[in-house]
């Protein structure tokens, strides 16, 4: 069986049913109400989809990807059961009760994926027809209590009332009304007019949000419900909304989303989720996708379909760090975490992942104001910095500073005039430079005094042996022969951390912008030379 077949209640909850083609078993429970099955295009995840319908085709309704939003201005009139043989079965008179038989009608006899769905229309007749019998049995049951001069119940919600409601919740600025048989919406102008259309020229977001809570609303109780790339048309303001408010009216149903949608699938929190990797046209290659570990869930998900090695840096998807790497490391997956701590973090918890074990991974942070000591307990854990003080000065090595040089004043060399003027900035500089030395020092000290497991007297105690065991003199002595010993230009690079260096090449190049102009000569002729000058600063532990 599928889906939440028994409806077992277990401590207030209800335990849901699903099969998978995984491993060795087939059948799994859950305590959510739905299951996210999500890959990259290609993997067979529309194929998976129909398999689990064919598993139990009288307990399973699919919406397949392949969807028509067309519909007239009438909405048919049918009776529930036509209606709902129609949404079902694709056609209004079932004769045979072969659910298998029955179900291929809808598939075209086996066009399970392929098949175009118009069933607009269908489900819009199926909705009007349950409220009409909802109402019908109420108006009967009012005469019968009319009649023994008894109290009447409340009017019962029709699947209309649930729908309205969640449309309002999902477009509060939009009124949808089903008088007469017609789909009409009403919203305000920007003057505060209302304005009227008809349902069939709704936006494609509007129509898609209506078929999509009609078909689920309309299904009959206890079914599985599997929707096909759940997310085509929707905006991501509302798409995981819409779900949400949909499963809370249907809590009886179990609910699978198909998507290749990252986004979708990490913010989509109560629900199981499994990642299909790959289809031979036989067999699909299947993980279950386990709660993540210090690793955001979006990016669990965006790592293990990228199937390339990862590589974490600092910054952000605009800075430079995330733009230079990803030219030069173009094998890898190259994830922009912020700061150097998350790049930490983030190394570490992948390489913990025993999901993620068969992908290679480093990480790649500035060597900022680190000490030997630092940076190689740092690789021990498979991080490594660069040869340069920060990202920055990756753009101002002298053998980048020479090609670039050859570009923009070949014959005339402005890279000595450049390398004094920044050692001259780095000697007006060399105090301040000198005093965050000895800060980040003492905060790496600090970090590695172990307070974990100890009660407040003896953390106080730790931290006092700690502070008393740091010799600040010696600190400032070590870190003043460093900065003074270090004249050669390429020395300097590594221990100036100042971002508003670049303003010296800027000056003698005569343009903007510098390091954007480095970045676009690596789509050039150039980008080789430009690599080469770069790479060797750059750690030869990560392959390029």
């Amino acid at each position: 069986m599928l889906g939440l077949f028994y409806n077992k209640e277990m401590n207030n909850s209800k335990e849901y049913k699903y099969k998978l083609p995984l491993n060795d078993q087939i059948e799994y429970s859950t305590s959510n109400n739905s299951l996210i099955i999500i890959g990259a295009n290609g993997s067979g995840k529309s194929k998976l989809g129909a398999w689990i319908e064919q598993q139990d085709m009288e307990n399973v309704h699919r919406i397949g990807a392949q969807r028509s939003l067309n519909f007239g201005d009438f909405i048919e009139l049918k009776s529930r059961e036509q209606a709902e043989n129609s949404l079902l079965y694709g056609v209004d008179n079932i004769e045979n009760n072969n659910s298998y038989r029955k179900k291929l009608v809808r598939w075209d006899y086996g066009e399970f994926t392929t098949k175009l769905l118009n069933d607009y229309r269908d489900v819009l007749s199926l909705m009007i027809a349950i409220k009409n019998q909802i109402h019908d049995k109420y108006i009967k049951e009012c005469k019968e209590k009319e009649k023994n001069k008894q109290e009447y119940d409340k009017v019962p919600d029709t699947v209309i009332d649930k729908l309205i409601r969640i449309w309002n919740n999902i477009f509060p600025q939009r009124e949808i009304d089903f008088t007469d048989a017609k789909v009409t919406t009403k919203l305000k102008n920007a003057v505060g007019d209302i304005i009227s259309y008809k349902g069939k020229e709704m936006s494609d977001g509007e129509r898609v949000a209506l078929y999509l809570i009609a078909q689920c609303l309309c299904i009959p109780e206890n079914k599985t419900i599997i929707i096909d790339e759940p997310e085509i048309h929707l905006h991501r303001s509302i798409m995981n909304k819409l779900w949400t408010e949909i499963e809370k009216e249907r809590k009886d149903c179990f609910f699978i989303y198909i998507t290749h949608d990252t986004q979708f699938a990490a913010n989509h929190k109560n629900a199981d989720k499994v990642w299909v990797k790959e289809y031979d046209g036989e067999n699909w290659k299947i993980e279950k996708i386990e709660q993540n570990n210090g690793l955001p869930e979006q990016l669990l998900l965006d790592i293990m379909g990228s199937r390339k090695k990862v590589l974490f840096v600092e910054g952000t998807a605009e800075s430079y760090d995330t733009q230079l790497y990803s030219v030069i490391y173009k094998d890898y997956y190259v994830i922009p975490c912020g700061g150097c701590s998350s790049v930490i973090n983030f190394t570490k918890a992948m390489k913990d992942n025993a999901q993620l074990h068969h992908l290679e991974c480093y990480g790649l942070i500035d060597r900022d104001y680190r000490t030997e000591e630092e940076i190689e307990s740092l690789k021990a854990k498979g991080i490594y910095t660069i040869d340069v003080a920060e990202v920055e000065n990756l753009f101002l090595v002298e053998e980048l500073l020479l090609v670039i040089n050859d570009i923009l004043s070949p014959g005339d060399s402005k890279v000595e005039n450049i390398k004094n003027k920044i050692i001259e900035f780095y000697q007006s500089q060399k105090d301040t430079q000198i005093c965050k030395a000895i800060v980040a020092e003492l905060k790496h000290k600090l970090s590695t005094i172990d307070i974990n497991k100890k009660g407040k007297e003896q953390v106080k105690q730790v931290l006092k042996d700690g502070f008393r065991d740091i010799s600040f003199d010696s600190i400032k002595e070590e870190k003043q022969n460093i900065f003074d010993l270090s004249t050669e230009y390429k020395e300097v690079l590594k221990l100036f951390n100042q971002k508003r260096v670049s303003h010296i090449v800027m000056e003698n190049f005569g343009i903007r912008d510098y390091e954007q102009f480095v970045i676009g000569q690596l789509q050039g002729d150039k980008s080789e030379e430009i690599i080469e000058a770069i790479k060797k600063y750059l750690p030869e532990a990560i392959k390029i």
